[in-house]
């Protein structure tokens, strides 16, 4: 049997990749840690060569509080800041939102985000990881999934829900996690897996 090369593995690597991930970080505040949390959750893809992730910040993306005159199932977007948008999210097969918790809710821009889209959202699977203090963002990552099945994305029961985070984070505010985070991201990323997989069919079947 011939030895596998490094080539091969990175070809087989490639191979593996069968779905779009965006992870969006939904916090656009100075100061957040959300992009710190967001880096670690895009380290976790690696263990998952069946995902092709890219990293989607609302604070770079920078979308204006609701400007477009027509309703978004009607795809008739008039800002180019809508149509790139709709570009990206629509060519998503599966999300995960890092969120923190703002007064027991989700953020006012993901709010925002959310609601510019109406049909690029519909049939896809959804992993949260919510940090906070003792709640752990809980109560956001609760609010937010009314407020996703309207749109229709399947939010997952698997989540990582991180108390107290800035025990985690390091004085150049890296994000290490303990092994209780480490269990939970797998399990999250192995329900993911799952339901983009059933999902891609169904939406697939719906054409």
């Amino acid at each position: 049997m011939m030895e596998q090369t490094e080539n091969d593995d990175e070809a087989y690597t490639r191979n593996c990749i069968m779905f779009k991930l965006k992870v969006i970080t939904t916090s656009t505040r100075p100061g957040r840690k959300g992009p710190a949390i967001a880096s670690w959750v895009m380290e976790e893809t690696r263990k998952h060569p069946e995902f092709d992730p890219e990293l989607l910040d609302l604070a770079v993306v920078n979308l204006p509080f609701m400007d477009e005159p027509n309703h978004p199932m009607l795809l008739k977007y008039e800002h180019q800041h809508t149509r790139d948008w709709s570009r990206k999210i629509a060519d998503a097969d599966a999300f995960i939102f890092v969120t923190p918790e703002y007064n027991f809710g989700f953020t006012a821009p993901f709010k925002n985000a959310i609601d510019y889209l109406h049909h690029e959202w519909k049939s896809k699977p959804a992993g949260i990881v919510s940090y906070g203090g003792v709640s752990a963002g809980t109560r956001s990552a609760q609010m937010m999934k009314q407020v996703l099945t309207a749109v229709g994305i399947m939010p997952l029961y698997e989540a990582v829900s991180i108390p107290m985070f800035g025990q985690f984070l390091d004085k150049e505010g890296i994000f290490t996690p303990n092994e209780p985070l480490k269990k939970g991201s797998d399990a999250m990323f192995a329900a993911l897996a799952r339901w983009t997989k059933s999902l891609q069919e169904m939406r697939a079947n719906d054409k």
